[in-house]
C-alpha cells in the first residue's frame, strides 16, 4: 500500500518534467520561512497576559518569562524619565520588525512565484501535446498524453504549494500583529507605571516637608518697641 503510493507520487513528479525540481524549492523556501518566523514570534509574544501580571513583571522584571524580562531590564533600567522609555521600546520595535517585514516579503515573492511556475509547466505541456500532434506516427498518442499530464501536473502542483502558503503568510501577519500590539500595550503599562511610581514619590516628599515644616514652626516673636499707653504720653501728642 505505502509503496503504491510512493510510485504514484514519484510518477507524477516525474510526468511533471523540469518544472517540478523549482516548484519544490519554492515550497521547501515557503514553509522554512513560515515555520521559522511563527517560532520566533511566538517565543516573543507570551500570548494572553493578564495586566496583574504585567504590572507584576514591570514592577520586578526578573519575574517575567521568556523575551519580555529582558525587554523590560532594557527598557526601564537606568532610564532617566519617560521619554527616555518611551524611545527605548520604540527601538525594541524598529530592531525586531525590519527582519520579519523582510521575511514576510520573501515569502510572498516565493508565493506568487509557485502558481507561475505552474503555469510555466502548463505551457510547456501544451507545447509538448502540439508536437506529439504535429509530428504523427505511432507514438504520437504518447507524446499527447505526456503533454497533457505534464500540464495538468505542474498547474496542479503551483496551486498546492501557493494555498498554503497564502494562509501561512496570514497566520504570521497575524502573529506580527499580535507581538506589535503586545509591545504597545507593554509600554502603556510600563509608563503608567513609572508615572504612578514617580507621583507618590513626590507626595511622600511633600508630606515629609510638611510635617518637618508644621513641626519646626517658629513662635510668633514680642514686638521689639511696643507702642507706649496713651495715657502716659504729653498732652499735646495724645489723640483727641
Amino acid at each position: 500500500m505505502n509503496s503504491d503510493f510512493i510510485q504514484r507520487i514519484l510518477k507524477s513528479w516525474i510526468d511533471g518534467g523540469w518544472t517540478m525540481i523549482p516548484i519544490a524549492v519554492v515550497a521547501l523556501v515557503i514553509y522554512r520561512i513560515a515555520f521559522q518566523l511563527l517560532l520566533h514570534l511566538s517565543r516573543r509574544c507570551p500570548g494572553k497576559v493578564a495586566d496583574s501580571e504585567l504590572k507584576q513583571w514591570i514592577r520586578q522584571p526578573d519575574t517575567a518569562k521568556g523575551p519580555t524580562a529582558d525587554i523590560l531590564r532594557y527598557t526601564t533600567t537606568h532610564s532617566g524619565s519617560l521619554e527616555s522609555v518611551s524611545a527605548r521600546f520604540s527601538e525594541v520595535t524598529s530592531s525586531e520588525l525590519p527582519e520579519v517585514e523582510r521575511r514576510l516579503m520573501t515569502m510572498s515573492v516565493y508565493i506568487a512565484a509557485a502558481p507561475l511556475l505552474g503555469l510555466l509547466g502548463t505551457v510547456l505541456g501544451m507545447l509538448t501535446t502540439f508536437q506529439g500532434i504535429a509530428s504523427g506516427g505511432g507514438k504520437m498518442a504518447d507524446t499527447i498524453a505526456q503533454g497533457i499530464s505534464e500540464a495538468l501536473i505542474t498547474t496542479e502542483m503551483g496551486l498546492l504549494v501557493a494555498l498554503p502558503g497564502m494562509v501561512l503568510s496570514y497566520a504570521v501577519r497575524r502573529k506580527r500583529n499580535e507581538f506589535i500590539a503586545f509591545l504597545s500595550h507593554l509600554e502603556t503599562l510600563t509608563l503608567r507605571q513609572l508615572r504612578l511610581a514617580g507621583t507618590e514619590g513626590m507626595t511622600q516628599v511633600f508630606r515629609r516637608d510638611t510635617l518637618q515644616l508644621g513641626a519646626q514652626k517658629p513662635k510668633p516673636e514680642a514686638p521689639r518697641n511696643p507702642p507706649a499707653p496713651t495715657d502716659s504720653l504729653p498732652p499735646h501728642l495724645q489723640p483727641s
